[in-house]
């Protein structure tokens, strides 16, 4: 598997900051295998965000076998539905293709804030 340099990772870490600031959202990113089906397990990390989950949005990434997933809880889905969750993963899947996993991850993060910015 594929794993992010220090610099990929950080850079990550801080999308993942700007999007919750952005946002008021809480953002994770599991990126690595899945002991079973890939959706199964991303919403099993999903509800392990306890009582976060419901205004919680969860990236997961299996590189190695190929599994990309958005979850997200009842009230992040008020401001991020599926078609577009769906929409950016595609644009995601692109970046992965082309071997670029932090940049995709970090594309999908901005994408998902710029969408479920907060009202000004």
């Amino acid at each position: 598997m594929r794993r992010l340099s220090m610099p990929q990772a950080d850079d990550v870490r801080q999308a993942v900051r700007q999007a919750e600031r952005r946002t008021g959202l809480r953002f994770a990113v599991y990126i690595g295998p899945a002991p079973a089906g890939h959706r199964d397990y991303a919403e099993r990390l999903h509800a392990a965000l306890g009582e976060e989950a419901a205004g919680a949005v969860l990236l997961f990434v299996d590189p190695a076998g190929r599994g990309l997933e958005i979850v997200t809880g009842e009230r992040a889905r008020r401001r991020l539905p599926d078609a577009r969750c769906q929409a950016i993963a595609l644009s995601m899947a692109t970046a992965f293709s082309g071997g670029d996993l932090a940049g995709g991850v970090v594309y999908g993060l901005s994408a998902l804030a710029q969408h479920a910015a907060r009202p000004r």
